[in-house]
């Protein structure tokens, strides 16, 4: 079955999937498709496998380490005061995770629940010109702490 994950990865493998952010041992940063929530991002296996439990042991612990890795960067880039994680798949059988920024200044009726109790189709579509400097800072956070483990 191709998904669109599938189709993503299959982009940024060609250099064409204009939302990546870096290439990671376990697949590809990438920004959401909306930035309701700035900083927005999912982390998508490559190889594309179904779950997480598709994976050995060590590809998962390579798989959790760089998601975490990502939301370590959205604290220092963003200044968001946690960061959720979410890995679904029940529409998109291909194993990627949302890694969603959150923020102290979100509306008392959104801050305690999940992101997806927002309208998402009012959110600003993703847009390089404007997301590019975000893009920019998370690669360089990200890249810093692939590089130097002891990095928080």
């Amino acid at each position: 079955m191709t998904t669109l994950i599938h189709r993503r990865v299959e982009e940024a493998q060609q250099g064409k999937n204009p939302y990546v952010i870096c290439r990671m041992p376990s697949g590809w940063a990438v920004l959401g498709d909306r930035q309701l929530l700035r900083g927005y991002c999912l982390l998508l296996s490559d190889p594309v496998v179904n779950d997480l439990n598709s994976l050995s042991l060590k590809e998962r612990s390579i798989y959790l380490q760089d998601m975490t890795i990502i939301g370590d960067a959205l604290l220092e880039v963003t200044g968001a005061a946690l960061i959720n994680y979410e890995t679904l798949g029940n529409t998109e059988h291909a194993l990627h995770t949302h890694i969603l920024p959150r923020y102290v200044d979100e509306p008392d009726e959104f801050r305690s629940r999940p992101a997806w109790f927002y309208d998402w189709t009012t959110a600003p579509n993703f847009d390089l010109e404007r997301d590019n400097d975000l893009m920019q800072n998370l690669a360089h956070a990200i890249q810093k702490r692939l590089h130097d483990p002891s990095e928080p």
